[in-house]
C-alpha cells in the first residue's frame, strides 16, 4: 500500500508479508528510483527531486524481519508548496484549481468526491505516485533474485517509431542493451530516431506515448491458477500493468497479434529435453502463461502508454464553478515518459510475481523460501 500526495512532504508506502533473512539496503531501491527519473524528454520536476529511499520499519542490520516492511520518499519540492499543501490548516486559502485538465483524473475525481478544488484530486492521481510502487518493486526484485528470477523491460516503440529487436537475440542481450540505453531501448538506430520524434514533438507542443515490453526470466512453471478468475496470474498482471499512471492496453506474448493469426500459427509445441528433464518449448507466443498459469517459459507482457495529457497546445475544458469555457493551463510536464514507464512496469511485474511466489510456497523465511522452491523444482524433473 501506498499514501502520499504529489507536492506533499513524502511519498511513503508499506510492504506486508516478505519473508525474513532477505538482504535488503537502501541502495538496493535508491538504484530502481533513479532508474526511473531517467530518460530523455522528462520535464522539470526531475530536475528538482533526486528520489533516496528511508527504510523506517521491518528492516534491521540489512535484513529483513518478516514484519511489514515501510519506506518514505522524500518530495524535495515540498518546502516551494508548503502554503498549499501543508496537512495542518492552511494560514490562507489556497488559490482552488477549478479548470479541470483533459485526460486526467480531475474532472472525473471531482465529481465522485464532489470536490470542487481538484488539487485534491490531481495530486494523488499525479504519476509522482509512481516512486512510491518503484521503492516496492525494489523490495519485491530483491525476493525475486534470491530463487533466480530477474525482471526488465525495454521500449519498442515511440509513436510511429518502431524498434527491431531480432527474435532470436538471447534475453540477456536485449537486457544490457536496454540498461545502457537512455530510451531502454535495443535499437540503437531507432532510439536516434526516437529522440528525434521526440524533439519535434516538443517544439509542436505536443506529447508522445508508446509500448514497451516487460520480460521476467527464470520463472518457474505452476505460479497462478486456473481454478478462479481473479487467480489467474494473466488477469492479475494486466490488471497491475493497466493500474500505471496513461496506460491504455496490455497484451500477454503474441497479444492482439494472436487474433489475426492462425492457431496452428499461434500455440506453442510441446517438446521434452531429456537431457535437463524438462518440457520446453521452442516458440513462446503465450508469454509464459497458459490459463492462469506460468508454464515455464519466460513471462512477457507489453504495455501501451497513451502520450501525456499535460499539452503546452492547450485543449478545450470548462471551469467546474463558473461553467465557462476555457483553454487547459499548461504547467511543467514531460514531453514523453515511456522509458520511465518501463521501470515502473518492472515493478509491478515484480510485485505481481513475488506474491503469486509467496503464495504458492508460503514462506516465513528466506531460507525456507530457498528450500521449498528448491524442492519443487527437483519435482519438477520427476513429472
Amino acid at each position: 500500500m501506498t499514501a502520499g500526495e504529489s507536492h506533499g512532504s513524502r511519498l511513503t508506502a508499506v510492504v506486508e508479508g516478505v519473508p525474513s533473512g532477505l538482504p535488503l539496503l537502501a541502495s538496493d531501491i535508491d538504484g530502481e528510483l533513479a532508474r526511473r527519473q531517467r530518460g530523455y524528454g522528462r520535464g522539470g520536476r526531475m530536475k528538482i527531486e533526486t528520489d533516496r529511499v528511508e527504510l523506517i520499519g521491518g528492516v534491521r542490520g540489512g535484513e529483513t524481519l518478516g514484519s511489514p516492511i515501510a519506506m518514505a520518499i522524500v518530495n524535495r519540492d515540498f518546502e516551494n508548496w508548503v502554503d498549499r499543501m501543508s496537512p495542518a490548516p492552511l494560514p490562507a486559502p489556497a488559490p482552488p484549481v477549478t479548470r479541470p485538465r483533459p485526460g486526467h483524473a480531475d474532472l472525473a475525481g471531482g465529481l465522485k468526491h464532489g470536490r470542487y478544488d481538484l488539487r485534491d484530486i490531481l495530486e494523488r492521481a499525479s504519476a509522482r505516485e509512481t516512486a512510491s510502487r518503484t521503492a516496492v518493486g525494489g523490495v519485491c526484485r530483491k525476493l525475486l533474485g534470491a530463487v533466480g528470477i530477474d525482471v526488465f523491460a525495454h521500449v519498442v516503440s515511440i509513436g510511429d517509431v518502431e524498434a527491431h529487436v531480432a527474435a532470436e537475440m538471447p534475453f540477456d542481450e536485449v537486457r544490457a542493451l536496454a540498461r545502457a540505453s537512455e530510451m531502454a531501448c535495443a535499437d540503437a538506430l531507432a532510439e536516434a530516431r526516437m529522440k528525434d520524434a521526440i524533439h519535434d514533438g516538443s517544439h509542436a507542443g505536443d506529447t508522445l506515448g508508446g509500448v514497451f515490453e516487460v520480460v521476467a526470466t527464470g520463472v518457474m512453471p505452476g505460479l497462478g491458477s486456473h481454478v478462479q478468475w481473479d487467480r489467474k496470474l494473466d488477469g492479475r498482471l494486466a490488471q497491475a500493468m493497466m493500474s500505471i499512471q496513461a496506460m491504455k492496453g496490455v497484451e500477454i506474448g503474441a497479444g492482439f497479434a494472436a487474433a489475426r493469426t492462425r492457431g496452428s500459427r499461434v500455440h506453442d509445441a510441446i517438446h521434452y529435453d531429456a537431457a535437463v528433464r524438462r518440457f520446453a518449448r521452442p516458440t513462446n507466443r503465450a508469454g509464459g502463461l497458459e490459463g492462469g498459469i506460468t508454464n515455464g517459459e519466460p513471462v512477457v507482457c507489453r504495455v501501451a502508454m497513451k502520450p501525456i495529457a499535460t499539452l503546452k497546445k492547450a485543449l478545450a475544458s470548462v471551469d467546474v464553478k463558473t461553467k465557462e469555457a476555457f483553454e487547459a493551463a499548461f504547467e511543467r510536464s514531460d514531453v514523453c515518459a515511456v522509458p520511465a514507464a518501463s521501470v515502473v512496469g518492472e515493478a509491478m511485474m515484480c510485485i505481481v510475481l513475488a506474491d503469486a511466489l509467496l503464495e504458492k510456497f508460503g514462506s516465513d523465511s528466506l531460507a525456507e523460501l530457498v528450500r521449498n522452491v528448491a524442492g519443487y523444482r527437483a519435482q519438477l524433473t520427476d513429472y
